[in-house]
């Protein structure tokens, strides 16, 4: 036998032996009997259930957040890890920075169905990226001007500021914006299709 013919037998005699354990750890189901009728569980009159009331569910707001990824960001997350609760609406969108966000992405927001905005970022003076919260500040000042203007309300539109240690108050910044948007009642904006009360 050559070299060649011997390592090649051993290969096939491990592989064989790899498969024949697989296939031991396996369980075998075979039963004699054919497996159990589950559709009579299930009932076959679906007329007899009511339909879904949609209606009659209490309208909740839809907020968008827009966190800024070294400071509300982690602030959001430091929230979770605590296990703080804050209302399930709320849609965090991690940005670089907020003063990467536009007036566009904002009013795309209340476009898109959003029922209130909000942008957090760092504290005044300790940005990452020097002056990206001060302009975040003039642009969230400006969509609130626009907002007004449209007739869907500035006050929809808020810019906080969190630092990443900050759990618990990201948590009240977010439960004061439920809050206002609940009060002030859906986004006007919002296409019919979309839902709402």
């Amino acid at each position: 036998m050559s070299a060649d013919e011997r390592t090649t037998g051993r290969a096939d005699d491990r592989s064989t032996a790899r498969a024949d354990d697989r296939s031991a750890a396996l369980p075998l189901h075979r039963s004699a009997s054919p497996p159990p009728d589950r559709s009579a569980a299930l009932p076959l009159d679906r007329s007899a259930s009511p339909p879904l009331d949609r209606s009659a569910a209490p309208w909740e707001p839809r907020l968008v957040a827009f966190c800024c990824h070294y400071c509300a960001y982690a602030a959001a997350d430091l929230a979770g890890a605590m296990r703080l609760d804050y209302p399930p609406n709320v849609r965090i969108v991690r940005v670089p920075c907020t003063g990467r966000v536009d007036i566009l992405h904002l009013l795309g927001a209340f476009l898109d169905g959003a029922d209130g905005a909000l942008v957090v970022g760092c504290l005044e003076g300790d940005c990452h990226f020097i002056r990206g919260n001060l302009k975040a500040i003039k642009r969230v000042a400006r969509a609130r001007a626009l907002l007004d203007e449209t007739g869907v309300g500035g006050a929809r539109l808020e810019m906080r500021h969190a630092s990443a240690a900050m759990g618990p108050k990201f948590v009240e910044i977010v439960q004061e914006m439920t809050e206002r948007v609940r009060a002030l009642g859906p986004n006007p904006a919002r296409r019919p299709a979309e839902g709402g009360p």
